[in-house]
Parts: C-alpha cells; sequence; structure tokens
C-alpha cells in the first residue's frame, strides 16, 4: 500500500550523543570484559540485516508479517519490525506505530532515490528494498549481496558479563570506513488482535516491533569496543547493533556489520 497523501518529512537524526546517562561509550574501552558468556542470545556476525516497514492497518502487510515471523526466528538474520503511522487513520491506530520508523522509512526513501513510501517494504542491508511479503525477493535479494560482496562486511562480536554487554565492532582493513554506531531496541513478541480497520477480527503474532533508535557513535575503520548496560534492554525484548554508514546528504546508508541480542 502506499499512502494517499505525502507526509511532512522529519530529519532522522543520527546524532553524536554520547550520555554517560544512557550508559553508551562511544570511546574504545581497554580491558577484557570479566565474567564474560555467549549464548544463544547473543548473534553475532549474521546473513544479513532485514528492515520491514509494516502497518497493522494494512491489509497487504499481513503476509510479510507471517513471513517476517520465519525471519525472526532465524539466527543468521537481524530482524526489525518498523510500524509506521501513516495507515492509522484507516480506522485502526497501529498498537505498535511510532512517528519515528515512519521518519526512518522516509529517509531510506530520499536515499533510494523514490518518490513514495509504501508498506510491507523490506530494506535490505540498507542497500535495496522490495516487497516484504514476496519471500523470494527477500531470500534472493540477501543471496546476492552475500556473493557480491555487499552482505556484512565488518565483523560485530557481542558477550555479556553479569551487568554489561559488551561490542567489539572489527577493523574494516582496506574497506570502508566511517559509520554510525545504531542501537535498535525492539519489544518481545506480542499478539495483537485488530479490532478496526482493514484487518478487523485477525490476530497477528509481531516479532522484534522497534521501540527506540539511539546512537551509540562513530566507528572509523578500526576495531574499537562499545558497551551496553544490560539495564537499558531489561524491558525490552532486546536489541540489534547496526555499523551503518552515512549516505548522501546524511541519508542511512548501507549496512556494514550488525549483531542481534535478545534479552536473556
Amino acid at each position: 500500500m502506499t499512502p494517499r497523501r505525502p507526509l511532512r518529512l522529519a530529519a532522522f537524526a543520527l546524532a553524536l550523543s554520547v550520555l554517560a546517562g544512557a550508559g553508551l561509550a562511544a570511546d574504545a574501552l581497554a580491558g577484557e570484559a570479566d565474567r564474560s558468556q555467549t549464548d544463544k542470545s547473543l548473534v553475532g556476525q549474521p546473513l544479513g540485516v532485514v528492515e520491514l516497514f509494516t502497518s497493522q492497518g494494512c491489509s497487504s502487510c499481513l503476509p510479510a508479517d507471517a513471513f517476517f515471523a520465519e525471519l525472526a526466528a532465524k539466527e543468521n538474520i537481524v530482524a526489525l519490525a518498523y510500524h509506521v503511522d501513516y495507515w492509522d487513520y484507516l480506522g485502526w491506530k497501529d498498537t505498535l506505530s511510532r512517528k519515528e520508523n515512519t521518519e526512518r522509512q522516509y529517509e531510506y526513501m530520499r536515499a533510494f532515490g523514490s518518490r513514495s513510501v509504501y508498506t510491507p517494504q523490506a530494506v535490505i542491508n540498507g542497500r535495496s528494498h522490495v516487497n516484504g511479503a514476496r519471500r523470494e525477493e527477500v531470500d534472493g535479494a540477501l543471496a546476492r549481496m552475500e556473493t557480491s560482496g555487499e552482505g556484512m562486511q565488518v565483523p560485530i562480536d557481542v558477550s555479556r558479563t553479569s551487568d554489561r554487554v559488551i561490542i567489539d565492532a572489527g577493523d574494516a582493513g582496506s574497506g570502508p570506513s566511517d559509520a554510525h554506531v545504531v542501537i535498535v531496541y525492539f519489544d518481545p513478541p506480542q499478539t495483537i488482535k485488530i479490532g478496526k480497520g482493514e484487518n478487523t477480527g485477525r490476530s497477528m503474532t509481531y516479532w522484534n516491533a522497534v521501540s527506540g533508535i539511539q546512537t551509540a557513535g562513530m566507528w572509523h575503520g578500526k576495531a574499537q569496543r562499545y558497551e551496553l548496560p544490560m539495564s537499558v534492554i531489561a524491558k525490552k525484548g532486546g536489541c540489534a547493533v547496526l555499523l551503518q554508514s552515512v549516505g548522501k546528504d546524511g541519508m542511512p546508508g548501507p549496512i556494514l556489520g550488525a549483531a542481534l541480542i535478545h534479552k536473556p
């Protein structure tokens, strides 16, 4: 579906705001993590990143949401669902929609040189977009990027201590440099029964619905460490770490590396 009227575009700010109160360290942190452990809730060096822009009020989105649940269950895919708000006028306000999610989709629209947004849209590795309900297009895009060197180019390792998550971004070598370290928080799975609009009476379990985006700092092509307090995801389903380059005019560019951190 494509919105009937254009929305005012708000900037998706990837500001370099690293505050001590937020518990995010942008500079390299010396020393090894104590009591670190690796488990299945920590996924580093995935095959790729799929960002789905969807809405509970969009009848075309239900097949995409069902397919997305399969992607979210895979250990080698970072799958993030951004519920947008521009379909809320159809009679049902998406319970998971956020203005910031819509803003991120509009930023991708500008980055891709498109003239409109639509749902369900799947952005693959920050490089291209396809219809999120067409699994062959999503799987095909992931496979092509992996074989062409446009997949995850920079390794990101994650480990856990008793009170912190340790994020180690690798060295790019002769590859790309300069990217934002973006933390994308998401909710635990939620089953929602839709009471109005195009999907009245339908129930769907939504996975990895994005509930917040924060920039942890900059990566400049060299190995660097960041720390994330466990307390910041205590009430979330988890978060994804995206090493995302900056495109033309500050728009989001290709994702160079990623990791997934589930709430233990």
